[in-house]
Formats: C-alpha cells, structure tokens, sequence
C-alpha cells in the first residue's frame, strides 16, 4: 500500500512535464512549481503583476484541491528572474496568505519554464483529519 497520492485539479495548469500538481504523503502535500499559465488556455499571463496573481491562484486551487488552504503552507519557495520584483511578490503573500507566514526562500535565476518571470512552490501540512 502506497502512502502517497497525487493531487490534480483541472483549476490549475496540467503539467507541462514529468510531474504532478502535488504530491501527498500522509499529511505532507509537496506542491510542484506554478508558473503564471492560466488553466483554461494554457497560456502565460501578460506581465509580472499579472503572473504573481496567476501563480498564487494556481497554487490555491491546488491546496485546496487538496484538502487545505493556504494557510496549511508551511513552506513557500520563490523564484524570479528579476529580484527587483520581490517587493510585489511581498505584497501579494500578504494579500495570499496571513501570519503567521510559511517559512520561505527567495531565489534569483537566470530563467524560467515557458518563459515565467515567477514560480513558486511549496510543502502543505494537513491536519490528520483532512
């Protein structure tokens, strides 16, 4: 018997490679990477500011396809390809999510799948009764 389970929701992008939205084992849900693609059109969102608000949906409709919230996050990695931006990704986790905050990594890379300016990925810590 496998204690792991994959989480998919058509709410957020299909996977574009060999991964799933998220992976739960026990009461740990790994949430893979989103990109700011949105799921109807598969198409990435025009602009930072609209990929930081297209990531953060992804991410949600997969926490709670899950059987959490974002508030269930408990680790969140970042990745920009222009750390001049972090501020707006500040701003849109305190719009996201609420304190106390997950614990966090902000990482500048040099590029992104299908040309993203953000990702970010995760660890959800579900209650036992989920």
């Amino acid at each position: 018997m496998s204690i792991k389970s994959i989480v998919a929701t058509p709410n957020a992008p299909a996977a574009i490679g060999t991964y799933s939205q998220a992976v739960r084992a026990g009461d740990t849900v790994y949430l893979s990477g989103q990109v700011g693609i949105d799921p109807a059109t598969m198409q990435m969102a025009e602009g930072i500011d609209a990929q930081i608000a297209r990531v953060f949906d992804n991410l949600k409709a997969v926490v709670e396809a899950a059987g959490g919230t974002l508030a269930d996050v408990v680790k969140l990695n970042v990745y920009l390809t222009d750390l001049a931006h972090f501020a707006k990704v500040n701003a849109a986790i305190e719009t996201y999510l609420s304190k106390p905050y997950p614990a966090r990594a902000a990482i500048g890379v040099a590029a992104l799948p299908r040309g993203a300016l953000f990702e970010a990925d995760g660890v959800m810590v579900l209650s036992s009764q989920s």
